[in-house]
């Protein structure tokens, strides 16, 4: 049986850029999903089923992701917190809750910093520090160089251990390969099924802008620290909302002192719980528990 591609709905923001977003009908609250880098909206399909139906959800691609449009190229976070901003004007959403996962962890986090009292609860899932996610160069042997982080687009893109690999396997639609990164990175407890794993990689193939990613990742920093590459903003003190922080204690993306630098951020307002078992992608490892220990933080 052959499963017609269903084309995603879109908003027109007024920077020009076009947003493709799922949604699912619910009830009263609104849940609005970010993703994070190497995927789309299509990532959270098992979380927006799983969800209860009390809750009505968006799931937006990102410029550069999916069926949305990448016209300008992504120079910060803040690029993709403002389309976030904008597509949420769009539709009029309010009162919502956000949950971001990883890369779109720190599009959130900048969102609520910038848009005081939009927001009522958001969830870090996995989610890149408050100090951003390091890049690092490479050694010749091909690791990391951790004396060496990365300051500028111009070196990421020139990287060698890294992005110029990982854009390979795009640019040649290696389809293994990329299973292959995933299984060594994020799929390392359970794997989705086959044929949901080549949709998952269909979807990983509509990504044009890893380098972009990678530096905005690199340089976000709204704590009171300078991370390596610049000073922090300090917004991290504008959100004041509740805030879930979870990380898989087998999270070989996001590592353990960075979540302990979101929690040390945030503070008072922030709840940390580890999933146990669990790698960067627990919507694969556990739905069931991620998805009650979620619903219960919003409720």
């Amino acid at each position: 049986m052959s499963l017609q591609k269903v084309e995603l709905p879109k908003v027109k923001l007024p920077n020009g850029e076009q947003i493709a977003y799922r949604k699912r009908e619910g009830g009263e609250q609104t849940v609005i999903l970010v993703h994070g880098n190497m995927t789309s909206s299509k990532h959270w399909d098992v979380l927006i089923d799983k969800m209860d139906s009390k809750y009505k959800i968006y799931a937006p691609d990102l410029r550069g992701f999916g069926e949305s449009t990448y016209n300008e190229r992504v120079t910060g976070i803040r690029d993709f917190s403002d389309d976030l901003a904008a597509f949420i004007d769009a539709l009029g959403l309010k009162d919502f809750h956000l949950v971001g996962w990883s890369t779109g962890g720190a599009v959130c986090m900048q969102y609520v910093a910038d848009h005081p009292g939009k927001c009522e609860k958001l969830v870090l899932l996995a989610s890149a520090s408050t100090r951003g996610y390091p890049f690092f160069g490479s050694k010749e042997d091909g690791t990391p160089d951790l004396e060496n982080r990365l300051q500028t687009i111009e070196d990421i893109e020139q990287d060698t251990g890294k992005t110029i690999p990982m854009q390979g396997l795009y640019d040649t639609k290696n389809r293994e390969g990329l299973k292959a990164v995933w299984n060594a990175v994020i799929y390392t407890h359970n794997q989705p099924e086959p044929a949901k794993y080549d949709e998952y990689v269909d979807d990983m193939l509509t990504q044009r802008n890893l380098a972009d990613v990678y530096h905005s990742l690199n340089t976000f920093n709204i704590s009171p620290h300078h991370n390596g590459v610049n000073e922090g903003t300090n917004q991290v003190k504008d959100i004041d909302i509740p805030v879930l922080i979870l990380r898989g204690d087998r999270d070989y993306v996001v590592t353990g002192p960075m979540t302990d630098e979101i929690i040390k951020d945030l503070g008072d307002n922030a709840t940390f719980v580890s999933l146990k078992d669990m790698g960067h992608s627990p919507l694969i490892d556990n739905l069931e528990e991620l998805t009650n220990t979620i619903q219960s933080f919003l409720e």
